[in-house]
């Protein structure tokens, strides 16, 4: 008999990946296709006419062998990330990245207007294409890539518009003097938006007629494939980025932005935020290094002989926000393998502060805290994590947000709950405990960190003073 199988696409910041799973989780069938972007300061774009190309590689690689049919799919993009387009969906402007800062003014006014919106939002970032691109649709990069898949434009997710200024609360956009309309018809993830054409079957090797679901932004589907749905358990995503989300009733009110909170598709929360910190920074500072071989190397420096709060482009947006942010570095590092481990262990120490500040917003934390994203397939990195944490944390099987889009589109079509699906597609592959015999040796590289950014004026004194209390009850724990 044929098993029916669900299929995720990933659009990430440097991959497109796809990957088809069984209702139980069983992966059949995988692809990815390299994706190129152009940085240059604050500026990031990609070309959207090279998502569709990936889309369709990485597609066809995935159901090379498909042994069962595709019962739907769903797509996810990086968060923030938008373009223009003409009626008919077509991309007249370059896609403008999650992280891009050049919407700096467009922010300002918006901040003024009462909006509580970041410059790296969605929302600035259209307004800026419309300035200096001309007229256009306001669209998502998840949106180009359904157009195509159904043959028509089609109305984006609530997820993916969130930072474009929509309101989840109460289903509406804003009104805002200024801001062009019409702006994109908004559906809730998981809603069916069509089926899959002939000429995008042809292209992708997806069959034609199958269901395609509206999906989320990619720290969501890395939340979902974590499973992490439950109120209080929390997903943190460490790719080129740093992105955590949880699970909540209610919503974390932060009248800053810092934290938002998406809705889920059966009408919950999914609080958290989006750090400029991330694994990015090790590419670009050991350019074809070998992760597994620094790691090791690493080990030998803990705690390591800098301190580092390593951004991968210049501007912080969660655990504070600061647009002048830049990536720091508090000593001198004795050589590459010492440098490396500040870096790993400055993303650690940034992961720690952004749970710090959940915790001094009142939201949930007494639930399970699961690691994806791509730096998970580091066991080395995973232990480091959880010993400055000072924290259990899981790393389940696949780490991949293309498996949280596979289990969002079983939703959208079996109306199957999706905490449900989520927990039975997760498999957990290790449990990490903290080391005893390392968690005091963190603690001073962490409070030294905190005072810094403190001090340039980055990390507000309350946010400081909680982290430090917090470190106090770590302290009195051990």
């Amino acid at each position: 008999m044929e098993r029916e199988t669900w299929l995720g696409i990933d659009l990430g910041t440097q991959s497109v990946r796809a990957l088809l799973v069984t209702a139980d989780g069983t992966v059949l069938g995988s692809g990815s296709a390299p994706l190129r972007g152009r940085r240059d300061g604050v500026r990031h774009e990609q070309d959207p006419g090279e998502w569709w190309t990936a889309v369709c590689r990485a597609s066809r690689a995935a159901l090379r062998e498909r042994p069962a049919r595709v019962g739907g799919l769903a797509v996810c993009g990086t968060s923030g990330t938008v373009l223009l387009t003409d009626a008919a969906g077509r991309p007249v402007s370059p896609a403008l990245m999650y992280d891009d800062g050049r919407a700096w003014a467009e922010g300002e006014r918006l901040r003024g207007a009462g909006l509580a919106v970041q410059s790296t939002w969605g929302l600035p970032k259209a307004l800026w294409l419309r300035r200096v691109h001309g007229p256009g649709r306001i669209t998502h990069q998840a949106d180009v890539i359904t157009a195509h898949l159904v043959g028509r434009p089609v109305p984006t997710d609530s997820s993916h518009a969130l930072k474009t200024g929509y309101d989840v609360a109460d289903g509406l956009w804003p009104h805002i003097p200024g801001v062009p309309v019409p702006l994109p018809d908004v559906v809730r993830p998981g809603t069916r938006l069509g089926e899959v054409c002939a000429s995008a079957a042809e292209a992708t090797g997806i069959p034609a007629g199958t269901p395609v679901v509206a999906g989320m932004t990619d720290g969501c589907a890395a939340q979902i494939a974590s499973g992490a749905l439950r109120a209080g358990s929390w997903n943190s995503v460490l790719g080129t980025t740093l992105v955590l989300k949880g699970a909540s009733p209610t919503p974390v009110h932060d009248p800053t932005g810092v934290v938002y909170n998406h809705r889920a598709p059966d009408g919950s929360w999914l609080p958290g935020g989006a750090s400029g910190v991330g694994a990015g920074v090790l590419t670009a500072a050991f350019a074809g290094a070998d992760p597994a071989a620094m790691d090791a190397r690493a080990a030998r420096h803990e705690p390591a002989g800098a301190i580092a709060y390593p951004l991968v482009s210049p501007g912080e947006r969660f655990p504070f926000l600061a647009p002048g942010a830049t990536s720091l570095l508090l000593g001198e590092p004795a050589g590459e393998s010492d440098l490396w481990a500040a870096l790993l262990q400055g993303v650690a120490f940034t992961e720690r502060l952004c749970l710090d500040y959940l915790d001094h917003l009142g939201a949930p934390l007494d639930g399970p805290l699961t690691f994806t994203g791509g730096a998970a397939r580091s066991p080395y990195w995973n232990q480091l994590r959880a010993d400055v944490l000072g924290r259990e944390v899981r790393v389940p099987e696949q780490t991949e947000p293309a498996l949280g889009m596979a289990a969002l589109a079983a939703h959208g079509v079996t109306g199957d709950p999706l905490p449900d699906l989520a927990e039975r597609m997760v498999r957990v592959r290790t449990v990490v405990a903290p080391r005893p015999d390392r968690r005091g040796r963190f603690t001073e590289p962490y409070a030294r960190l905190v005072d810094e950014l403190a001090a340039r004026g980055w990390l507000p004194p309350p946010v400081a003073a909680h982290a430090h209390v917090r470190l106090g009850l770590d302290t009195d724990d051990s």
